[in-house]
């Protein structure tokens, strides 16, 4: 442990559980920014305890806001190490965000096309009411011209 980590433990200092009440963030989560980055490395007490000053209180608000709005834990990483590095984020934010509204439409668009299809296979199935198959010849007769999105979007999160 270097002088430089250590913290007196007359001062001020949080230590994790109490960063993790105060901010609403489990303990393990808390770790585990550290260990990715998000957050600078703790001091320590001469017994090993992590301690932290109060900033890291608004560091992880701004992690749980950049998250609410729809960052990645990547995106918020490199978002706070160009501020580190003395250059403004706000540009990159802003095409990121641009990006992923880009997205949204057209995912909201897919599932519009997705609901009209699913929509109109119920109206059909209201008609037939019984079909026999397999298991339920509804769903066995049914082609659909665009697959499921919600599907894909389960597959991609998977990843």
């Amino acid at each position: 442990m270097t002088s430089k980590h250590k913290i007196q433990t007359s001062r001020r200092a949080l230590k994790i559980g109490e960063v993790a009440r105060a901010s609403g963030i489990g303990i393990e989560a808390l770790r585990f920014y550290e260990r990715s980055g998000l957050l600078g490395r703790p001091g320590r007490t001469e017994s090993g305890y992590r301690v932290y000053d109060a900033e890291v209180l608004r560091r992880l608000d701004f992690i749980k806001r950049a998250q609410v709005l729809g960052f990645s834990l990547q995106e918020i990483k490199q978002i706070i190490a160009d501020k580190a590095a003395g250059r403004s984020p706000c540009r990159e934010v802003r095409e990121i965000v641009r990006h992923r509204l880009a997205e949204l439409d057209e995912k909201m668009k897919e599932m519009r096309r997705y609901r009209k299809e699913l929509g109109a296979a119920l109206a059909r199935w209201e008609e037939t009411g019984e079909l026999a198959g397999h298991v339920c010849g509804l769903i066995e007769e049914t082609e659909l011209a665009h697959s499921n999105p919600m599907q894909r979007l389960s597959k991609k999160v998977r990843k």
